[in-house]
């Protein structure tokens, strides 16, 4: 990844702080000073990075048991996105990032395996910013994650963020998926979102509170989106090969309380999942596992 700058951390940055600072750059008044103003242009050439990242094994118990994974000698695919959630947070938080950090709304994910991440293995973690296009209802752009041990990249992901705004008809909007049939129902808590927080450091407030999420428009806190895919994945356990793609979309936010509708098909090797309201059948997350 060609950058012109890059920020290195010796240790995991703290999410609560970057919080807080992401919390600052949404507030009416202090959002306009310079320093703290984002001017919504283009996205810096910045890399922030963490080398030798360990795998703490309590952490990661802590991880699965939330998220439905049994113990076994790899993480799941979605943990790495975990232990980088700082690295992101300090990229969207830096002073030079053009939009505010709170707000941004998760639209898609991608996350390639190139091979299993033992639990004893340290990583080298580096994210980044790309390819800020149009959106129907605004601009999107990719953060890219990379995992690499002793140089060889492990582990990729696209995590792909919405900017609100006035949209561009040159944006593409995609069809919500059909929902496979026969669902397994899963009751969701009202304290799942703080519960994710805990783990992933998350703490967004639109996951936390009902009071929390309505400044940005929900009328009860939501659930995080990679706690969904998380979840889904869980429920795959035996079925997902070595090495694999996993593309994922979110749709309607899981307003907590929640019962939801989880389904899965296979065809050619290709896993189709997608989790839904329980009642009304609308998607959550719909996505798709593709091996190799």
């Amino acid at each position: 990844m060609a950058t012109h700058s890059v920020k290195s951390y010796r240790r995991a940055p703290s999410t609560l702080a970057l919080m807080a600072r992401a919390a600052v750059t949404g507030i009416p008044g202090l959002s306009s000073i310079p320093g703290i103003r984002r001017d919504g242009r283009g996205l810096p050439d910045l890399v922030v990075r963490r080398p030798d990242q360990p795998i703490d094994l309590g952490h990661l118990a802590a991880y699965n048991r939330l998220c439905g994974f049994g113990l076994q000698a790899t993480v799941p695919v979605t943990y790495p996105h975990v232990l980088a959630f700082g690295l992101q947070l300090a990229l969207l938080t830096d002073r030079r990032f053009p939009f505010p950090a709170l707000g941004l709304v998760h639209v898609h994910n991608s996350i390639t395996q190139l091979r299993p991440v033992q639990t004893s293995e340290r990583l080298d973690l580096e994210v980044g910013a790309a390819n800020l296009r149009p959106h129907p209802r605004g601009r999107q752009f990719d953060v890219v994650t990379t995992a690499r041990v002793q140089g060889s990249v492990v582990w990729a992901e696209l995590t792909t963020l919405l900017r609100r705004g006035s949209g561009h008809p040159t944006g593409q909007r995609d069809k919500p998926a059909p929902l496979p049939p026969s669902p397994v129902e899963w009751r969701l808590p009202v304290d799942l979102g703080r519960r994710y927080a805990a783990v992933s450091g998350d703490r967004n407030p639109i996951h936390l509170y009902a009071i929390t999420a309505r400044p940005f428009g929900f009328h009860r806190q939501i659930a995080q989106g990679m706690w969904s895919l998380a979840r889904c994945l869980a429920g795959l356990a035996g079925r997902l090969p070595a090495t694999y793609t996993v593309e994922a979309k979110f749709s309607k936010p899981i307003l907590l309380p929640a019962d939801v509708a989880y389904t899965t098909t296979m065809h050619d090797e290709v896993v189709r999942f997608a989790l839904a309201d329980a009642r009304e059948g609308t998607p959550h997350v719909s996505g798709l596992v593709t091996p190799g």
